[in-house]
C-alpha cells in the first residue's frame, strides 16, 4: 500500500470545503468581500481556492504515477477518468428539473470547473509520464510565456489586444467564437478555451512539488516555503505587464497562486508530517472522496436554487429567508451561515463515508 502524505489529504479537503464556502452563500447581494472573486485583476482569498486544486490534482499525480512506464493500460485509465470528470461537468450545466431534463442546446454552457480539472489533469499525467523534471520545467515555462506573448501581441480583428475585459482580449474573443451562447457570461467564461493552457501549469508546479515530497530531501517544509517564495516574487513582477487575473488565469497568477499553495503545503506539511501534530482530520475526510462532494454539493445546490416553494420563491431562498435572516444578524453573517451550515453537511457526509470505508473513484 502507497504511503500517504497527511498534509497532501488535508490540503485537497479544505480546498474542496472552501469551494463549497464560497459557492453556496445564502445570497450573493451579501457577501464578505473575502469569499467574493476579485471583479477583474487582482485575486482575493477565493480566487485561490480552484488553482489550490488544480495544483494539488499535479501534486495528487505524481503519488499516482511516479513509478509507473507509459503504456495503453496508463493511459485508457487516464482517458476516462478524464472523459468522466468532463461528462460529470456538462450534465451539471445541461441538468434542469423539468422534462426532459435537460436544458435547450443553446442555453447549456459547455466549460466548467468539473471540465477544467478533467483537461488539466489528462494533460499534466501525459506529460509528467512522458517527461522528466527539468523538461516539465521548460514545457511549463513555454506555457506561461507563450500564453503572454499571444494575449500581448496577437491583434483581434486589427485591433490590439487588451487585457481588460473587452471585445479586443484574445481569451474572450476565441470563447466567444468558439463556444457562443454556451459561454458563463455573453463576453467571456472563466473557464475558457485560451486559458486553460496556463491552467495546466498549475498543476505542472502541483508536480514539481509532489516530486519534492517523494523525494529524500531531508528539509522538505523550508523547500517548499522557499519555492513558494520564488513563484510569488516572480509572480508579483510579472503582474506588472501582466496583471494577475483570475478570469484569464494570467501567468502572473498561476505563479502567484502556486506561491500561495506551496506556502500553505509546506504549513501544514510541517505541522502534520513532521511534527505529527493532528489536526485537519474533517478536511481529511473531505479530501478522501473529493471530487463526489464537490459534484453532490454543486448539483444540490442547483436543485434547491431550481425548485419553487409555492411556486414562486425557490427551495433555497425560502430557507435562507426562513432560518437564517434574523433581526440580530446582518444580512452577510446570515448570508455566511447559510453557507457554514451547507459545508457542515458535505464534512458530515464526507466522514460518513469514510468512516464506512466508502471510496468513490471518479
Amino acid at each position: 500500500m502507497k504511503e500517504r502524505i497527511l498534509s497532501v489529504d488535508i490540503f485537497r479537503g479544505m480546498t474542496i470545503v472552501l469551494m463549497i464556502l464560497v459557492n453556496t452563500p445564502g445570497t450573493w447581494s451579501d457577501v464578505y468581500a473575502p469569499l467574493l472573486h476579485a471583479k477583474w485583476h487582482g485575486y482575493t482569498p477565493t480566487d485561490l481556492v480552484f488553482p489550490f486544486f488544480l495544483f494539488i490534482v499535479g501534486t495528487s499525480i505524481v503519488f499516482a504515477y511516479n513509478n509507473r512506464k507509459p503504456s495503453k493500460q496508463v493511459y485508457k485509465k487516464i482517458t476516462i477518468r478524464t472523459l468522466k470528470l468532463i461528462g460529470l461537468g456538462v450534465f451539471l450545466g445541461a441538468f434542469t428539473i423539468t422534462f426532459p431534463f435537460i436544458k435547450e442546446f443553446s442555453d447549456i454552457r459547455f466549460p466548467g470547473v468539473l471540465q477544467r480539472i478533467g483537461v488539466v489533469f489528462f494533460f499534466a499525467a501525459i506529460l509528467f509520464l512522458n517527461l522528466d523534471w527539468k523538461k516539465l520545467i521548460g514545457t511549463a515555462a513555454i506555457m506561461l510565456v507563450g500564453y503572454w506573448l499571444m494575449m500581448r501581441f496577437i491583434p483581434v480583428e486589427g485591433v490590439a489586444s487588451t487585457f481588460e475585459r473587452a471585445p479586443n482580449n484574445l481569451a474572450n474573443y476565441l470563447d466567444v467564437k468558439v463556444f457562443g451562447t454556451h459561454n458563463y457570461k455573453p463576453d467571456y467564461d472563466p473557464e475558457g478555451l485560451l486559458s486553460t493552457i496556463p491552467s495546466i501549469v498549475s498543476a505542472l508546479l502541483g508536480i514539481f512539488t509532489g516530486l519534492i515530497l517523494v523525494s529524500k530531501q531531508s528539509k522538505k517544509a523550508t523547500i517548499l516555503f522557499g519555492l513558494g517564495g520564488s513563484f510569488l516574487i516572480l509572480g508579483y513582477l510579472w503582474d506588472v505587464i501582466f496583471p494577475i487575473n483570475k478570469a484569464l488565469w494570467t501567468s502572473s497568477f498561476v505563479l502567484v497562486t502556486a506561491g500561495w499553495a506551496n506556502i500553505v503545503l509546506a504549513l501544514i506539511y510541517y505541522l502534520t508530517d513532521v511534527k505529527k501534530i493532528k489536526f485537519g482530520s474533517i478536511f481529511r475526510y473531505a479530501g478522501a472522496n473529493a471530487i463526489v462532494v464537490y459534484f453532490l454539493s454543486s448539483f444540490i445546490s442547483k436543485l434547491f436554487y431550481l425548485i419553487k416553494v409555492d411556486g414562486e420563491t425557490s427551495l433555497h431562498g425560502w430557507l435562507f429567508n426562513t432560518i437564517y435572516v434574523q433581526d440580530f444578524f446582518s444580512m452577510q453573517l446570515s448570508s455566511l451561515l447559510y453557507g457554514l451550515s451547507v459545508v457542515a453537511f458535505y464534512c458530515l457526509l464526507a466522514w460518513i463515508l469514510w468512516k464506512k470505508k466508502i471510496f468513490i473513484k471518479v
